[in-house]
């Protein structure tokens, strides 16, 4: 499986939030190298990209759906 950036040529930024979300789970937490298939370059990228994404609040950090 090749690395998702790698294939399209590209490198993780915070502003493509659809883009981000691929890489995040549905309670909202980064998922693995091995989950995602992306190269531990880009994974280091990509889970800097996410946590500045959650800071400004365009990502949320945990999901409220199971909370009750």
């Amino acid at each position: 499986m090749k690395c998702f950036f790698c294939q399209y040529k590209t490198t993780p930024n915070f502003r493509e939030l659809e883009n981000l979300e691929k890489f995040i789970s549905p309670r909202k937490k980064i998922l693995g190298r091995v989950k995602t298939g992306v190269c531990a370059k880009h994974q280091r990228r990509l889970t800097k990209q996410i946590k500045y994404a959650q800071y400004l609040a365009l990502l949320p950090y945990i999901s409220y759906q199971g909370l009750k």
